[in-house]
This record gives structure tokens, sequence and C-alpha cells, in this order.
């Protein structure tokens, strides 16, 4: 007699599915009461909270922080998928900038964070002391471009791109909080790499290392060019030191030998 099913049935997931329908009720609550306009209240759906109050705690959450606070974690708060999370997140920073508020959300790879506005940075100086900035010379502006464009990046590696030592440079962006050691390069030595940090993307106002701006080819062919002549100066002015210094030593050898005479 044939059998009705194969004896390897197709196992199913139970606790998958169930995770899927619970995170389409999340969603389609949310909707809905995003087409209210937020308006009323909205039952919990597949959470502990009702969608009504889940802006208000990743609003608390990111207030409460203070620095940034990945998706999975407002996820974990909200009792919700990362995608539900997401969705709160955006429409909550929308509110911000159609409310124009003081305060904004920004976004860091993944993270998010409550921030003060930039355009009110001279308002808030007005009532309190401005905060510490460090003044980057050239000198650590042209270092901290080459890790960012070449992360993870060496001390060797930065030293042979600019010509120069750059051990003071780089320690000072590490004190400052813009750089800091990413890992080890597997060879002799094992030299430290370098990496920018979440400090980096908030005091240049990207989201990501992916934002920073790029070169075109005859921008790039003519800093390179200036790289060149500028070292060839250097190269010039080390040689003429090196020169008169040997003239000096010879001139005094002279004056020594003919005092003896």
């Amino acid at each position: 007699m044939g059998k009705l099913f194969d004896e390897e049935e197709e196992e199913f997931d139970i606790a998958a599915i169930e995770a899927r329908h619970a995170q389409t009720e999340a969603l389609e609550a949310w909707e809905a009461w995003e087409a209210e306009d937020g308006s009323g209240e909205a039952a919990a759906a597949g959470g502990s909270y009702p969608a009504s109050d889940w802006e208000a705690i990743v609003e608390a959450v990111l207030f409460t922080m203070g620095n940034s606070v990945e998706l999975r974690q407002l996820a974990v708060a909200i009792d919700q998928s990362e995608d539900v999370a997401k969705r709160v997140v955006e429409r909550l920073q929308q509110r911000y900038r159609q409310e124009n508020r003081g305060m904004q959300i920004i976004e860091l790879e993944q993270s998010y964070q409550m921030a003060t506005r930039a355009q009110f940075y001279e308002n808030l100086i007005r009532v309190a002391s401005a905060p510490k900035k460090h003044v980057l010379t050239d000198v650590v502006l042209e270092t901290l471009s080459i890790i960012a464009y070449k992360q993870p990046v060496t001390k060797m590696e930065i030293s042979r791109i600019r010509g120069v030592s750059s051990d003071h440079a780089v320690n000072r962006l590490v004190e400052y909080g813009l750089i800091y050691e990413a890992g080890r390069m597997d060879a002799p030595g094992r030299p430290a790499l370098f990496a920018t940090t979440e400090e980096f993307l908030r005091r240049f106002g990207v989201g990501s290392t992916t934002d920073l701006p790029t070169m075109n080819p005859e921008q790039q062919e003519e800093i390179l060019q200036e790289v060149e002549e500028e070292l060839q100066i250097r190269l010039n002015e080390n040689q003429d030191a090196a020169e008169a210094a040997a003239e000096e030593a010879e001139s005094e050898e002279q004056a020594d030998a003919n005092h003896q005479d």
C-alpha cells in the first residue's frame, strides 16, 4: 500500500514563521497608526508596548544614553524587530526636521544619536562656556585625511605618503578621539593599524566613511603634483643645509690649521 506522504517530510521552522507573522502584525499596526497621523491609541502588536508608545520609547532611550545607540538595541527597547525599529526612528527623525526642533537624530553606521542642531550652536555658547575645541593644524589634518581614506593604515604607511615622520600627529589624533587602534597587521613587529572613530564622523558631519567626498582625476593629479613639488623643496632645503654645514666645518678646520701654523 502506498504512502500518502514521503518519509522525509519537509520540516517547518515554527518559531521563524511566528516571528515573521509577529513582525507583519507589528508593521501593520505601525502603518495604521501612521495613517491616522499618530493620533489615538494603537494596540500592542507582537510585543509588550502599543505602537503609539514606540516613538516615545526610542526618544527616551536616545536622550538618556547620550551616545550613539545601535539599531538592535532600539529594537530591544520597543520589543520589536530591527525593521520595525528602523521605521520608528526614521519617522522620529522626520518629525524633528519638520517641526524645526533644536535637536536632531543622526545616523552613524547602523546606530543613532540625539544631537544638537549645528545651526543653534552660537545660541548655546551665549549661556554656557564654549566646549573645548581641539585645533587641528595642517599637519594633523593632512594625517587625518590619509587615515580617513586609507584606513586601516599603519604609521609607517602614513609617514611614507607624507614623506616625514607622523608619530606626533597620529598620537594627537588618538588623544582627540578622532582615530583609534583598530588592530594589528599580520607582519613582522605586528604594527598597529589606525582607523577613524564615530567622533570623526560627528565632527565632520558624515554618516559613514563611504560618504566622504571623492576627488576627480584632475584634482588628484593636481594634489599629487603639489605634494611632489613640496617634497622637492624640502629635499633641496635639506641639501642646501647639509652643504652649508659642510662648508662651515671645512672653514673651521682650515682656520684651526692656519692657527696651528
